[in-house]
């Protein structure tokens, strides 16, 4: 991948202490929303996709690769399946991982200015909350539900990945009494409850930067005192000095950020390449 353009001054995301949980999320108002610039910025990456736009049920989706044994479906954090980013990200799943990856629009079409990323005003007109509201888990989870089980019936093995606002429903479809994946992961994840990690069923990948105001100590402790008792396998990928978004809108020209959001491609094409072949 070639490194992205579009700076930002993206400071550490503030303390994390009224975001511990997340019961409901018809409740997803009473979250903090003095979220920094880090939370919902970053750079945009330049290159060329080479996969094309088709469906996916009911869903317009983003699919690249050619396997037709292995499947990855990617769950989009709030800048969605338009973003060059998390395009590129899937050819290189496809390519390196062996697999047709499967990138579908959650958002009824919606697509946040991905200007937002390097541009102050525009940034701070996106109202995160507020999309979060028009897209809840009760509004969202059937028709990843739906994809879930299309690419189940066509595919022998079928992994996912859930980054940020995706976390959730990828965890869900991991769930240990009907599991409709074969290998999950997630990276820096938003809006988890204690019960959907309690529940995974199937071998997980967390990718966890150092600051992350969605992902809190809390939160990092339960899951890490959860994982061991599951009885499936798991990754803990610890990426300190890194911040919220960093493996989908992370700045390739920075060193240390572009060692990261390598790094975490590589950790989920070993996942998906161990589990689903």
């Amino acid at each position: 991948m070639v490194p992205g353009s579009g700076p930002v001054n993206c400071q550490p995301c503030p303390s994390p202490a009224r975001l511990t949980h997340f019961p409901f999320i018809s409740h997803i108002h009473q979250i903090n929303t003095n979220m920094s610039d880090c939370c919902k910025s970053g750079f945009k990456w330049n290159g060329t996709s080479t996969g094309k736009e088709t469906s996916l049920g009911k869903n317009q989706a983003y699919v690249t690769g050619d396997n037709k044994d292995a499947a990855v479906l990617i769950v989009c954090d709030v800048f969605g399946w338009k973003l060059p980013n998390i395009r590129l990200l899937a050819d290189h799943y496809a390519k390196e991982a062996n697999v047709t990856v499967y990138v579908p629009d959650y958002f009824d079409g919606e697509v946040v200015d991905e200007d937002a990323l390097s541009n102050p005003e525009k940034r701070e007109k996106f109202d995160v909350m507020a999309f979060i509201g028009r897209n809840s888990k009760e509004i969202r989870y059937p028709e990843i539900l739906a994809n879930a089980k299309e690419l189940k019936s066509q595919y022998k093995k079928v992994g996912a990945i859930g980054f940020c606002y995706g976390a959730w429903a990828v965890l869900r479809l991991a769930g240990k009494n009907e599991p409709l994946i074969d290998s999950a992961a997630v990276a820096h994840p938003s809006l988890l409850e204690e019960s959907e990690i309690a529940n995974i069923g199937v071998p997980v990948q967390f990718i966890s930067p150092e600051t992350d105001p969605m992902f809190t100590p809390e939160l990092k402790e339960f899951t890490l005192k959860t994982l061991p008792g599951l009885n499936v396998p798991f990754n803990y990928d610890y990426y300190p000095g890194l911040v919220h978004g960093f493996a989908t809108r992370g700045d390739q020209s920075d060193p240390k950020q572009k060692e990261g959001l390598e790094r975490a491609k590589n950790s989920a094409v070993y996942w998906f390449k161990q589990f689903l072949h």
